[in-house]
């Protein structure tokens, strides 16, 4: 079985790796810039906790309210987010059968896997945000993790979904990179990161 067939067990790849870019990161980088222009790193951290949450709620079968907005979390962040990793994967786990489609909102019919891929495609992305911030590398995060990311997002990012942060879009416009660029440069690229600027360090 390869990764992209084992959709749970890439989720809790992501999910760990994601962990251990937290534990390399303080909690005196919380107001660290990102290149989440609106989040530093507490606000940054802060949402991958919430989305654990709202992710664990979709696993379970229901619908998660994205109008709720995250609260922010000032410390035990690495313990807040284990905690919450395994909650997800163990309600993956016990949703049974990911054969089939589902409906999801704004996608209409989708493969059954399509939400799992892309709760693994939000750490990818953000793994990657919080180790640029943080000035950890990204030369060995999972780049299976990356590829299937890139492959769900490329299916699934319209072009309506993007715009200026000002206007109040999640992406901006897709940065070019060489065809060549490192699996997460191309996948930060896609979602409107630029890899190749400048990283301010702690």
């Amino acid at each position: 079985m390869t990764a992209a067939d084992d959709p749970i067990g890439l989720l809790a790849r992501a999910l760990a790796q994601t962990a251990g870019l937290i534990d390399g990161t303080g909690v005196e980088l919380a107001g660290h810039p990102t290149p989440c222009h609106s989040w530093d790193v507490g606000d940054l951290v802060s949402h991958l906790l919430h989305d654990l949450r709202q992710f664990t709620v979709r696993a379970n079968g229901g619908q998660p309210d994205w109008s709720e907005p995250f609260e922010r979390v000032e410390e035990d962040w690495l313990h807040a987010f284990e905690a919450g990793a395994e909650d997800l994967v163990d309600a993956w786990r016990a949703a049974g059968d990911l054969d089939g489609t589902v409906e999801a909102p704004g996608s209409g019919t989708v493969p059954a896997r399509f939400p799992l891929d892309q709760q693994t495609t939000e750490f990818a992305v953000h793994g990657w945000d919080l180790a640029r911030a943080s000035g950890q590398s990204t030369e060995g995060l999972d780049h299976e993790v990356a590829l299937v990311a890139l492959a769900w997002a490329q299916g699934a990012l319209k072009p309506e979904y993007r715009g200026v942060e000002e206007e109040r879009y999640a992406f901006g416009p897709a940065v070019t990179v060489p065809e060549d660029a490192p699996p997460y440069d191309r996948l930060a690229a896609f979602f409107g990161r630029d890899p190749a600027a400048p990283v301010v360090l702690p």
